[in-house]
């Protein structure tokens, strides 16, 4: 083994005299000129272009063996773990045995890489000097069939980064003109080396930084499991409390209530709170998808499947694997459709429009409606088996007309959610108007309210929250005349209740539970309002 530090410009003159040169050779050093520029041009094109390490490596690799014409080629790098020791990041050996693999670490001094690293100069080893270091590193090289190879020093302005390692089977294949263009190479490989290095510090920085935001907002969360979900109504925390029963079990779940109740945010929620929490929650409105391209959506297609399929599709169902798929509106699927949906919840497999292979899913199920299921399958409109596999837990989301109590605390969140969205200051909202909006019927529920919340923020240019009361009268229920006292309307809104409820004042579907309130309070406010079955 022998230090190179200054590596000659070329092989050794011939014995022909000057201008005694046949003209084949000049060509051919010519040629050999040429590809050694064309290397450097390389090698420089592929440090500028590329910040991932095993790329720079893969182009560099490829460009000297093309060259040299050598088998072997690795990059060793300084083992941060293990002070002294050297690790092998990447082996370049189409044709090896495998006896020397990435990652494999070895002692400086066991390998003809240390000695290049000790002096900061290329080193060349042949048999003779692996037989002499007698050591695993030198044996594991003779084992492959190495017999000759150069190790060139990967030089930083502070340190060494390892080493770029070249060998080959056959004896004495670099001369001092490889080494000399090949230690070119290790300058601009070390500047592309110590690039990616830092790259891929920064890289890990990032996703640590992730990894510590997550875990911030965990905490934050941890008090807050219902995101967005806002209440504390009796009937809303009957919702929760059923949310938090099912969640972590798996079995699908069926949120039934009106249109605009929340049934999405519910479904959320039950994904957060289950073990699929870190996978995809992908949803699907089965009523806003025609009902041709609907099987397309939920299950995909296989290209040429039908007109206009000119690639391959991925359907819902394969999105939302390890997580939760919220069918909304899936009273709306199809007839024909059915028994595909029937067979993905008992069996978790399908195949793709198109398509024969047998696809296997881990999705769990939320579905909601605001239709009636049983009078559907009464009618033949929805098969009975796919409505009893839905229905294994059902959860009924209770309209705004049942929850009144919320409605101060939702006026006030959507309030200060869309002031802050138009940078506007609203801090109070009329005493008339909030009694208003709680008397309200609400057909549309709390999309409703939200939607009259965000156009009462756009009509408030001050501090006070200009609600649009006008607006609602009329529309699902008569308005009260404008010489009502709030008595005479509070007794108007319980009677009205009470109806609907049969004068049932406790237990589901009682007036109680609708009007937000204990059936010690709701007997009390009918008796100072002079209210009594007739």
């Amino acid at each position: 083994m022998s230090d190179l530090p200054t590596p000659q410009a070329g092989r050794p003159a011939d014995s022909l005299s000057p201008g005694k040169t046949p003209p084949d050779t000049t060509q051919a050093e010519l040629a050999r000129e040429r590809d050694r520029l064309r290397l450097l041009l390389e090698v420089n094109n592929a440090v500028v272009s590329n910040l991932e390490l095993p790329d720079v490596f893969a182009v560099i690799s490829a460009f000297c063996r093309d060259l040299l014409g050598h088998e072997y080629t690795s990059l060793a790098l300084m083992d941060k773990e293990s002070p002294g020791k050297i690790r092998l990041h990447a082996v370049d050996f189409p044709s090896g045995k495998h006896l020397l693999r990435e990652e494999m670490v070895f002692p400086l001094d066991q390998v003809p890489s240390g000695q290049a690293i000790e002096s900061r100069q290329p080193v060349r080893f042949d048999r003779e000097s692996l037989e002499r270091m007698a050591t695993e590193g030198a044996r594991l090289l003779l084992a492959e069939g190495l017999i000759s190879g150069v190790c060139l020093p990967l030089l930083t302005r502070n340190t060494v980064l390892g080493t770029l390692n070249l060998a080959s089977s056959r004896p004495e294949a670099f001369s001092d003109a490889d080494i000399e263009l090949l230690g070119q190479v290790a300058v601009q490989f070390a500047i592309a080396l110590e690039n990616a290095l830092a790259y891929c510090e920064i890289e890990d920085l990032k996703n640590r930084l992730a990894e510590e935001n997550l875990i911030l907002v965990d905490e934050m969360r941890s008090g807050y499991q219902f995101e967005e979900m806002v209440g504390e109504s009796a009937a809303l925390q009957h919702v929760l409390r059923q949310v938090e029963t099912v969640a972590p079990t798996g079995s699908s779940v069926l949120l039934l209530g009106e249109t605009g109740t929340g049934k999405e945010r519910v479904a959320r929620a039950i994904h957060n709170l289950s073990p699929r929490s870190k996978g995809p929650f992908v949803k699907i409105n089965c009523a806003a998808i025609p009902a041709g391209l609907l099987e397309s959506e939920l299950f995909g297609h296989e290209k040429g499947a039908f007109t206009g399929a000119v690639a391959q599709k991925v359907g819902r169902f394969e999105l939302a694997e390890q997580g939760t798929i919220f069918l909304d509106e899936v009273g709306d699927i199809p007839l024909e459709l059915q028994p595909k949906l029937l067979r993905v919840l008992q069996e978790q497999e399908f195949e793709r429009l198109g398509g024969s292979r047998t696809i296997r899913v881990n999705t769990r199920v939320v579905a909601a409606t605001n239709r009636d299921l049983p009078a559907m399958v009464a009618g033949k409109q929805f098969r009975s088996d796919l409505y009893y596999r839905l229905n294994v837990f059902p959860i009924r989301v209770p309209p705004l007309r049942e929850r009144t109590d919320d409605i101060p605390l939702l006026v006030r969140f959507f309030a200060q959610m869309y002031s802050r969205r138009m940078n506007r200051n609203i801090e109070t909202i009329p005493s008339e108007s909030m009694d208003a909006l709680v008397r309200y019927p609400w057909p549309g529920n709390v999309r409703e309210l939200e939607n009259l919340i965000e156009r009462a923020v756009i009509l408030s240019p001050g501090t006070v929250l200009r609600v649009p009361i006008a607006e609602l009268r009329g529309m699902d229920a008569p308005a009260p005349s404008p010489s009502a006292t709030l008595e005479e309307m509070e007794r108007e809104h319980i009677l009205q209740t009470l109806r609907e409820s049969k004068w049932k004042l406790s237990g589901p579907g009682g007036a109680a539970p609708r009007l937000g309130l204990k059936r010690t309070t709701l007997q009390s406010r009918m008796k100072k309002l002079g209210i009594e079955k007739s």
